[in-house]
């Protein structure tokens, strides 16, 4: 891992997802990719109205200004916020130890992290929250857009200093839960103890949690298997299990059913990203 992504939105939890990207960075020597998305100056301006050109003009330059403004104290902020984390704000991504830099882009969100994600190792973005709708865009951009393995931030006054060090890997056999082993590979076999959550039949033909062993086993990794029936839905029962198990963050495909289906009439995934007080990562 070298690569790590945090789209920032200027909802005020950019610093609690790079908190955990920061521990995650000095633990691989990797480089924090911040990228921030400015609207369209033109975007900016609400016209109830129609205007003459001229008064458009310097309307739009004004909030063009302001957003330049805008960015020159939000880099200040992160320059601050990573000397707070012990990470070296450098725009050399092989500059040894964990470093930072900032990006700007102009244009939608969704598009901003479809460009910057595709090539990170790993994105974050902080855990949506339903009650005030925000942060779901960001998440499912990641998910749907850039094919990585998408690290959900939760809110929290301190991060674990030793985040990965006690994986959880949310296993059925699925093609989602394969991907997000295959994804999570780095963090995985860097881990000091794996556990492997086993419910239900899982897919017909799939591979099992034995196969997952055997297989993690060739790369040196030795993996135990928790199997349980779920003491009330799949999702809350995977977020106990890997709490009680030890581990600081949970692996796990998403979204096997399309999102608006989930979200519409609740799944597994959704359950544990509304539900979640640990790191998920996932991957689609």
């Amino acid at each position: 891992m070298k690569t790590i992504m945090v789209p920032v939105r200027g909802d005020g939890r950019g610093d609690n997802v790079l908190a955990h990207a920061a521990v995650l960075a000095k633990r691989f020597d990797a480089h924090i990719e911040v990228t921030h998305c400015r609207a369209r100056p033109e975007d900016l301006v609400t016209y109830t109205m129609a205007i003459p050109s001229f008064l458009r003009e310097q309307i739009e330059q004004s909030a063009q200004k302001l957003a330049e403004s805008e960015e020159t104290g939000l880099i200040a902020e992160l320059k601050t916020l990573a000397d707070n984390l012990g990470l070296t704000f450098s725009e050399d991504p092989t500059t040894a130890g964990g470093t930072v830099s900032w990006t700007e882009e102009q244009g939608k969100q969704s598009d901003v992290i479809k460009h910057h994600g595709r090539l990170a190792d790993l994105i974050c973005v902080a855990q949506p929250d339903r009650s005030q709708n925000i942060g779901f865009n960001s998440l499912k951009s990641a998910l749907f857009l850039t094919g990585r393995p998408v690290l959900m931030c939760p809110q929290t006054d301190a991060v674990n200093p030793t985040l990965g060090d006690s994986v959880a890997l949310a296993w059925n056999g699925s093609l989602e839960a394969s991907r997000a082993v295959m994804a999570s590979m780095e963090i995985i076999e860097k881990a000091s103890k794996v556990t492997i959550l086993r419910t239900g039949k899982g897919e017909p033909h799939g591979a099992t949690a034995e196969d997952l062993v055997a297989y993690l086993a060739a790369r040196g990794v030795t993996a135990v298997i928790d199997k349980f029936d779920p003491e009330s839905s799949v999702g809350e029962s995977l977020l106990s299990h890997a709490k009680s198990n030890g581990a600081d963050l949970l692996i796990m495909g998403a979204y096997g059913d399309s999102h608006e289906r989930e979200v519409m009439f609740g799944g597994n995934t959704q359950t544990v990203v509304d539900s979640a007080k640990m790191p998920v990562i996932m991957v689609h």
